[in-house]
């Protein structure tokens, strides 16, 4: 006979493979591990992309009534079949909730139409797209290493249809050249001064100094030894690249908030083009826990 409050097929499989009766023995660790992940969890090994479409749901909530219009404006976003979720009827993926997000900030302190613009490392090219859908501005100029260049012009022609025009797309060697006389208004960067070797990052900073009016920072605030969240899947030697690169090296728990704001001042003070500048604002870059961002302005 069946029992009136019996378990089902699946929960008898369960008790014999998950919650077992050994499972009540040892409770060390059993949070972080098989039990738990059918009771309260879901595996993140296995389920990352559940967990992430639950952190773009729940992030989507930081939009305003302007921050929906911004990323409204920005059509094509659905190009190259991002992990994406809907949210009041519209498509959102991580990748332009961030650049919606950064733009908020930068918006609030820079004067965007009519400025000239320079991205340092573009990727490809998620934020130029999210500012011209927004901004009339004159010119930007994407500075970055080959193979990324011709991924951001590929992807840029395609989703910014006639507004590609204004995109100019210069080699990092050719910086200098490229730019010519040109007084930039804004320059972006937004992770990956943290992977660039230490000169190099100086080398643009300088740049920047001599010739912009504004710079823009979104980058780790500094390096993490967590082999959980990871397990250091790319080995052991790209690790150690990682910790060499960018201007903040220190170590610490990315996942401490009191850790991550302490730094924050390092990395205002790293990124701060020349001492003729002035942080103009900075604060926590959701929704990654150790990423910060910063505006400078040149005083002189």
């Amino acid at each position: 006979m069946t029992p009136k409050y019996g378990g089902s097929s699946l929960w008898d499989t369960y008790h014999r493979t998950r919650i077992t009766r050994d499972a009540s023995v040892d409770l060390t660790g059993f949070k972080s591990a098989g039990v738990n992940f059918k009771l309260g969890l879901w595996n993140p090994r296995t389920n990352g992309v559940r967990y992430l479409k639950a952190l773009i749901y729940n992030l989507a909530d930081r939009l305003d009534e302007a921050g929906w219009q911004r990323l409204r404006r920005t059509a094509g976003r659905d190009t190259g079949a991002p992990i994406a979720v809907r949210r009041h009827g519209e498509l959102v993926c991580m990748d332009y909730l961030q650049a919606v997000l950064e733009l908020e900030f930068i918006a609030r302190h820079v004067d965007l139409d009519g400025a000239v613009v320079l991205e340092i490392g573009a990727g490809y090219g998620r934020t130029c797209h999210t500012v011209l859908a927004n901004h009339d501005v004159t010119t930007y100029y994407i500075v970055d290493l080959e193979n990324s260049l011709e991924l951001a012009r590929a992807y840029l022609r395609q989703v910014l249809g006639d507004d590609v025009t204004k995109v100019r797309f210069i080699r990092a060697d050719d910086l200098e050249s490229a730019l010519g006389d040109v007084d930039v208004d804004l320059c972006v960067n937004i992770d990956s001064f943290a992977e660039m070797d230490p000169g190099t990052v100086e080398n643009y900073l300088a740049f920047v100094a001599a010739r912009c009016r504004h710079l823009y920072v979104k980058n780790p605030v500094g390096k993490y030894l967590d082999p959980s969240l990871d397990d250091h899947a790319e080995g052991k030697d790209l690790v150690a690249m990682a910790l060499r690169t960018g201007l903040l090296t220190e170590v610490i728990d990315i996942h401490d908030s009191d850790a991550v704001l302490e730094q924050s001042a390092a990395f205002v003070a790293a990124y701060r083009p020349a001492p003729g500048w002035r942080s103009v604002a900075d604060e926590w870059a959701p929704p990654w826990s150790y990423y910060w961002q910063a505006l400078y302005r040149a005083e002189s």
